[in-house]
């Protein structure tokens, strides 16, 4: 008896395992069917610019229509401020410029050095879901550092970081403007974290995915009742009211996401209600 059922149980697991994995198989396969597109050295730009603006869309057209409709100024974390085409403009331009001139050479180099490998087995779910939680907790770790010293030190910002700052109303597109220093800066952060954790092609997607969908969050000027703030509880995580505030008031809410490396280092400020 005590076999039958320790038989049992090892089944279920198994089949557990291989319907976690089954239900990655087939996106996987997928994405190994543009195997040429996906080794080639053009893909990791193309996949950053493409994610990046279809992320900014939503939230570009929701500017526009916020001006418009009285409903969706509620939603807008400084509604006496919204950006203008001009303001958009420049914005787009030095994504441009940066993904073509430097981000490019840079992933090429990647491309030239470690030749992309796609194992056929896809990842089970949950590993995949913790890899990309640690490597999110890892980049927020490594953002509030590298965040703060930029702010301590008026060389460092003066030099860096200060071309982040020039609006203090935020919009999506102002996610990645920014020196090339910092860009090249956070994209090397958020690259060696999956690296370090020697994870899988799919798992590395995904989070380059969600971290790039977070980052324009942060920056939209907007809290939505769908926002992940809103999902994670107890105050975990600041979301665009935490990081606007930043913006705003400059001397506080240094870390991207989570809100428990403010508190201990008692940089955290209360976000405005909405």
């Amino acid at each position: 008896m005590n076999c039958s059922v320790r038989d049992s149980v090892l089944l279920s697991c198994t089949m557990e395992r291989q319907l976690d994995r089954l239900c990655l198989q087939f996106l996987w396969d997928f994405v190994r069917a543009k195997e040429t597109l996906i080794k080639s050295p053009f893909f990791p730009v193309l996949f950053s610019f493409t994610a990046y603006m279809a992320f900014c869309l939503p939230y570009i057209a929701l500017d526009f229509l916020s001006t418009r409709l009285p409903n969706l100024r509620k939603y807008k974390i400084q509604p006496q401020s919204y950006p203008t085409l001009g303001m958009m403009v420049p914005c787009f331009i030095q994504s441009v410029y940066h993904h073509v001139v430097w981000i490019f050479p840079v992933t090429f180099l990647h491309w030239y050095w470690k030749p992309t490998n796609l194992p056929v087995i896809a990842p089970e779910l949950p590993q995949v879901l913790l890899q990309v939680g640690v490597c999110l907790l890892l980049f927020d770790f490594e953002y509030f550092l590298w965040h703060l010293l930029h702010h301590r030190v008026p060389w460092l910002y003066k030099t860096i970081h200060k071309v982040h700052h020039k609006h203090v109303s935020t919009f999506a597109l102002t996610t990645q403007y920014s020196s090339v220093w910092e860009l090249l800066s956070l994209g090397f952060f958020a690259a060696i974290n999956p690296f370090l954790l020697g994870c899988h092609p799919l798992t590395e997607m995904i989070f380059f995915l969600v971290n790039i969908w977070l980052s324009v969050e942060d920056h939209s000027g907007y809290d939505l009742p769908w926002s992940t703030h809103r999902l994670v509880p107890f105050g975990w995580y600041g979301g665009a009211p935490h990081h606007d505030l930043h913006h705003l008031k400059f001397k506080s809410n240094y870390a991207p996401y989570f809100t428990h490396w403010d508190r201990l280092f008692g940089t955290y400020t209360e976000s405005h209600p909405n």
